[in-house]
């Protein structure tokens, strides 16, 4: 029995720019071998130019097919997070005068996207620092109005007093204005040695700011470190220099405690142009459903590129005939049987994109 066709639920989400031809075959407009021909017929174009083998496509592509546009859907790449262990001797810049190292050097590549230091902590300063390909996340856990906790183990000369743990905590006039720590806790240290160790919290980062805020009541800071950053606490394996990308779970809780939403496919997505069909005429996307019999599934896939193998078993019927049919024949094709037949569907599953952290 014949059953009416339908259409996908879902169509793949790309974020990043792709090979043309491999994003077709995706989607199922075609096989690689199939699409690269038709480029170079010329029978695709993007921007209404003629389209090349191997050429890249993204959100902002307006892409034709025999003059049809093609819908494609991209949302922004996933947010990466990096956690470094900042040794004593490098700054927090790309770039300095003086020709001192610098943390960037230290950071694997990203790709098209950089990344951005989240605080800082001054020359001589160590202990955690993150990065990301975020600006949204980064101002969210940068901006004071968030509070987002940052914990030190601080070194002094001596011990505080009372009294000086109680000027910490209800705040100390700086230069730019009142400042205090959210809590503060015996660190240990030997009981007759010159050195005491403090674990404090404060959810502002102003510049040198731990330190200034000691020197105010006449203590001198022989060491700071920077122990915790919001919700990410620095691994104990993370050796002084090294870098570490945070895992998927670990990157979602810190998501969710910047108010970000930690779902794949990014923060938000977009669309290139999906104007409606003008009156009388099918779209594009209704006609190539018309042709399909119900259980002619397109493989699901990611953004991710797979190989020219596994898309080659992509329904290569699926293109439209040149010239494009009307609505009525679409329909009376889709009743009657594809054109091209049922014998090279190849197989229905296709290509998952597998997250890389």
């Amino acid at each position: 029995m014949h059953r009416k066709p339908t259409r996908r639920s879902a169509e793949p989400v790309f974020t990043e720019p792709q090979r043309l031809h491999k994003v077709l075959a995706q989607c199922g407009y075609g096989s690689l071998r199939g699409l690269e021909e038709l480029i170079i017929a010329g029978r695709i174009t993007v921007n209404r130019q003629p389209a090349e083998v191997g050429q890249k496509v993204g959100p902002n592509d307006q892409i034709r097919i025999n003059g049809e546009l093609v819908r494609l859907r991209f949302a922004p790449p996933r947010a990466r997070v990096l956690l470094y262990h900042k040794p004593a001797g490098e700054i927090v810049s790309r770039s300095d005068p003086e020709a001192r190292p610098t943390v960037f050097d230290k950071l694997p590549r990203v790709g098209s996207g950089r990344w951005i230091a989240v605080g800082r902590l001054d020359f001589n300063s160590e202990g955690l620092l993150l990065f990301t390909t975020s600006g949204d996340l980064a101002n969210r856990l940068m901006h004071p109005r968030n509070q987002v906790e940052r914990e030190y183990s601080v070194r002094i000369l001596g011990r505080l007093t009372p009294e000086q743990e109680r000027s910490l905590l209800e705040g100390v006039q700086l230069e730019d204005g009142p400042a205090r720590v959210g809590s503060i806790a015996d660190g240990g240290g030997e009981e007759e040695g010159a050195n005491h160790w403090y674990k404090v919290v404060l959810s502002e980062g102003r510049n040198r700011e731990v330190r200034r805020l000691f020197e105010a009541l006449g203590l001198t800071v022989s060491r700071l470190i920077r122990t915790r950053y919001g919700v990410i606490a620095m691994p104990p394996q993370l050796k002084r220099g090294q870098v570490q990308e945070l895992e998927r779970g670990d990157l979602d809780r810190l998501l969710r405690a910047a108010g970000m939403n930690p779902a794949p496919g990014g923060q938000g997505e977009s669309r290139t142009d999906t104007r409606e069909p003008r009156d009388g005429q099918a779209s594009f996307d209704s006609r190539r459903a018309d042709t399909q019999a119900d259980d002619a599934r397109a493989p699901e896939a990611s953004g991710d590129e797979a190989s020219d193998e596994a898309l080659d078993d992509v329904d290569g019927n699926r293109l439209p005939s040149t010239p494009a049919p009307s609505a009525n024949q679409g329909r009376k094709r889709g009743r009657s049987g594809r054109r091209g037949g049922r014998g090279n569907r190849g197989h229905r599953g296709g290509p998952h994109g597998n997250w890389q952290p």
